[in-house]
């Protein structure tokens, strides 16, 4: 047995391994929503109504079984496009017609990434019009659905291109240590797409204006003030014409800071609770989550560009999943069967990254409870459980591998314990 058939076994143990192991995850999350589908919990007894609760149990495993459906998907898309022949037989064609220069090897990655697409689409559109539709979150139409899509593929195309042809140049003309100059190139354009995205990416999709004067707005700028944080403004943005889901965020870097709050969050919350909401990711930022997830972050993908680099000249990775290079290398199949291979070998660690975030989370609504009232981002926090129908029973070994937040129940007594200490 060649070393191409050992690492083709290895990375069929691991995608049938996942498979297994996702769909068992799935089985006990299921079991748990449902075997509490009768009654709220006690820690949200009087807090949150029955019909409250039983939505947010169908909705999740609703979308639990039609993530399978999808997940099976995937699993065959990737089967066809290694071992398959797919992605050979991209190969072959753009090669034959274009050669193998940096644009035909863009050529090949915009291909499988256009068949990639093209199969998730149906799975996003029966997401959005009958999932969330069904349970009354869906406020788009199909037009803005359309117009999305569109606009995403251009953007993608537009900011894909110069970096993919970059890091392909850099490859060619860099000599040995191209990963480093690569990854160096990544994540200049990484942090200039997050200086733009406020003012000319996110406009493309949404309307964002400033937040009126009134109460609300004298709270948080009280709260921006206590804590000592600078920004570019306080924005309101149109999420209801696409979901009646509520949430707020903080986007760019630097003196490129926006608060963004959603329409649907400040119908729903009171001004009090809409501050304890702002000062939980006001503390992501104060206490450097975002740059710790970004250092994390751009670490990993150093690592990566130098695993590439070793892979990329080794025939076993290619021949290992389905792909003869019959017409000379070809670094656009090497960065394509890499993208698929790495979460393949990553997902059990998957916990892990879980974990990391669970814990910044606990971090911020400790620190919100520090710069605003506490009991008021417990009734905020149950509003958006109750409105967003996240499930209040999920299980423990589910919540490892997929939650980025802490459960419910957990967060609530959480930030109980530490209202006690103030």
């Amino acid at each position: 047995m060649n070393s191409a058939e050992i690492f083709e076994i290895v990375f069929l143990l691991f995608l049938f391994g996942n498979f297994v192991l996702k769909y068992y995850l799935d089985r006990r999350q299921v079991r748990s929503i449902q075997i509490n589908r009768g009654a709220v919990p006690a820690a949200f007894a009087g807090k949150i109504t029955l019909e409250a609760h039983q939505k947010a149990a169908d909705y999740s495993v609703e979308r639990i079984k039609f993530g399978q459906l999808a997940r099976i998907t995937d699993l065959g898309f990737v089967l066809i496009a290694t071992i398959g022949g797919l992605i050979q037989w991209i190969y072959g064609e753009v090669s034959g017609w274009l050669g193998g220069d940096t644009w035909a090897q863009i050529v090949i990655i915009m291909c499988y990434g256009f068949l990639s697409s093209l199969i998730d689409l149906p799975f996003s559109w029966y997401s959005t019009f009958k999932i969330e539709a069904k349970y009354g979150f869906n406020t788009t139409t199909l037009a803005r659905f359309i117009k999305d899509l569109l606009l995403s593929a251009v953007l993608s195309l537009v900011l894909g291109i110069p970096i993919l042809a970059a890091v392909l140049w850099i490859w060619n003309a860099a000599g040995e240590f191209w990963w480093f100059w690569a990854w160096l190139a990544y994540i200049l354009f990484i942090l200039a797409v997050q200086w733009i995205y406020p003012t000319f990416i996110a406009p493309l999709f949404n309307k964002f204006t400033p937040l009126p004067d009134g109460e609300l707005k004298t709270r948080l700028e009280g709260l921006l003030s206590r804590i000592g944080f600078a920004s570019k403004g306080l924005y309101v943005m149109d999420a209801s014409k696409r979901s009646a889901k509520g949430n707020a965020y903080m986007t760019g870097f630097g003196r490129n800071k926006r608060i963004v709050l959603f329409d649907t969050l400040l119908n729903k919350m009171t001004p009090e609770e809409t501050e304890a909401v702002l000062a939980h990711e006001l503390g992501h930022y104060k206490l450097h989550h975002i740059y710790k997830m970004m250092a994390f972050s751009f670490a990993f993908s150093l690592l990566f560009f130098w695993i590439l680099s070793v892979l990329a000249d080794c025939s076993w990775f290619y021949e290992g999943l389905g792909v003869t290079l019959s017409h000379g290398a070809s670094h656009g199949v090497a960065l394509i069967l890499f993208s698929i291979a790495v979460p393949v070998f990553l997902f059990p660690l998957a916990p892990l990254t879980s974990l990391f975030s669970r814990k910044h989370e606990f971090e911020a609504d400790a620190f919100a409870v520090r710069y605003s009232n506490g009991g008021a981002l417990i009734s905020a926090l149950v509003k958006l459980f109750s409105d967003n129908a996240a499930t209040l029973t999920p299980d423990p070994l589910y919540s490892a591998f997929y939650s980025s937040h802490p459960d419910a129940a957990i967060r609530i007594a959480t930030i109980q314990k530490e209202m006690s200490k103030a």
